[in-house]
């Protein structure tokens, strides 16, 4: 059986280079934590709180994020390999350069996050918010975006090639640059009115 905390706040600890394995935290506080270079590997945090928490350089692996709050927390070089972060959120967060390879982010609040250059391959991100989101030069491929808040959202020079992009309004996003392949091409053009014959 994995190791239960539930409703325990961690202040200001240390927990750099940790390895977290199995651990299971429900509706926990974390604030001001160090995290950099920690390492989870099918751990849970349910419905949990990360404020001021550096993530720099961890590595999550099959773990889960579910109905969490991040605020101000700061990811660079973090990256989630197989995770579920079903209806997190994330607020003033330091996102970049960020690096997620499959998993569930659907229902994800990212609105106006700094997306600049992430990575984001073969993942679900259903109605995620992404709301004048910054994904400029991001590659975003092979994604399930169906059902996202894209608008104003911008997207120049992103690769989105693979990606379910059924919810983009090609007109309320900037695009220019942006990289897709044929049939989502085809399917932009429908979008804008044109008859593809």
């Amino acid at each position: 059986m994995p190791e239960l905390t539930e409703d325990e706040t961690f202040r200001n600890e240390d927990w750099y280079g940790e390895e977290l394995v199995e651990r299971h935290f429900v509706r926990c506080t974390f604030l001001d934590v160090d995290l950099t270079e920690a390492v989870s590997r099918g751990a849970v945090f349910d419905g949990c709180t990360f404020g001021n928490v550096r993530f720099n350089s961890s590595r999550h692996t099959d773990s889960a994020f579910t109905r969490c709050t991040f605020q101000r927390c700061n990811l660079f070089e973090a990256e989630f390999t197989g995770c579920k972060l079903v209806g997190s959120t994330f607020a003033q967060c330091d996102l970049r350069p960020l690096t997620v390879t499959g998993g569930d982010w659907s229902f994800v609040g990212l609105p106006g996050a700094d997306l600049r250059g992430v990575r984001v391959t073969d993942a679900r991100m259903r109605e995620a918010d992404l709301t004048g989101a910054n994904l400029t030069g991001a590659t975003v491929t092979g994604v399930d975006l169906s059902g996202a808040q894209l608008h104003r959202s911008r997207l120049s020079g992103a690769d989105l090639r693979g990606s379910d992009l059924s919810a983009l309004d090609p007109t309320a996003v900037e695009r220019a640059g942006a990289i897709v392949d044929a049939t989502q091409a085809m399917a932009i053009a429908q979008a804008l009115g044109f008859e593809i014959r």
